[in-house]
């Protein structure tokens, strides 16, 4: 290992783990120490080594070992773990305080571009109704996506509006401060998200569509390799790649 190179362990032996290791392998700004999951993880709690930074593409049954892992040896932590609830994150962000920390439903940069432009279209068009559409593969296990739901809070930042999942039945008309987050489900997709935004006789969509899981396997990689100079601290994808 030359002299210069970082160290990495993975959490999450999945399609985006394996992925992950084959962009470590061909980057080389990392070593790879290891790859815990479902079988292996409770090493994290103490035994496994101590790496610079830690890449968490797994689920949220592995998060107390993560926790622990980052705690004991206060590596970066790089999370892509989409499905926890708010307490859940609220102890991601926390161990900012002992180690530089980001967690991040898409680690895709022309998603944090849609994001940015979402929250800006949501401002200027003032009462438009706004209607968000996510379609993913058909074994997707949590809905709707997060990437869907850093859309929503990019433009309901106050949660000031009601949210609607799907519509059934005799529903009336649409009531205003409403917004629909709708998932499809089906083939191969990997991932595609619209914010639309509909006026008086005009509609404006912001679109962004992935073709293959490796937009976020190297965004990932991309704020791994930011995160570990960054003190402690919990940051966000946005603060990385713009600030």
């Amino acid at each position: 290992m030359a002299d210069d190179t970082r160290t990495a362990v993975l959490i999450g032996g999945g399609r985006m783990g394996r992925l992950m290791a084959d962009a470590l392998a061909a980057d080389g700004t990392f070593e790879l120490l290891g790859t815990y999951d479902v079988d292996n993880c409770a090493e994290l709690d103490e035994a496994a080594p101590a790496a610079d930074v830690a890449i968490d593409f797994s689920n949220r049954a592995s998060l107390s070992h993560t926790l622990a892992y980052v705690r004991r040896t206060h590596a970066a932590l790089v999370s892509g773990t989409t499905g926890f609830d708010e307490g859940e994150l609220a102890s991601i962000r926390s161990l900012g305080e002992v180690a530089p920390v980001i967690w991040s439903a898409n680690y895709s940069l022309g998603v944090a571009v849609v994001r940015r432009l979402a929250a800006e279209a949501a401002r200027a068009l003032g009462d438009f109704d706004i209607e968000i559409v996510e379609t993913h593969h058909n074994q997707k296990v949590d809905a709707p996506s997060g990437t869907a739901n850093l859309l929503l809070a990019a433009v309901d930042p106050e949660g000031a509006c009601t949210v609607t999942h799907g519509r059934e039945g005799l529903v009336g008309a649409r009531p205003p401060r409403e917004i629909g987050v709708h998932s499809l489900r089906g083939g191969t997709v990997a991932g595609t998200h619209e914010v639309h935004f509909f006026g008086p006789d005009e509609e404006v969509v912001l679109t962004h569509r992935a073709t293959s899981r490796q937009i976020f396997v190297m965004g990932a990689l991309a704020a791994a390799k930011r995160l570990v100079s960054r003190p402690a601290g919990s940051y966000t994808f946005d603060d990385l790649m713009f600030g």
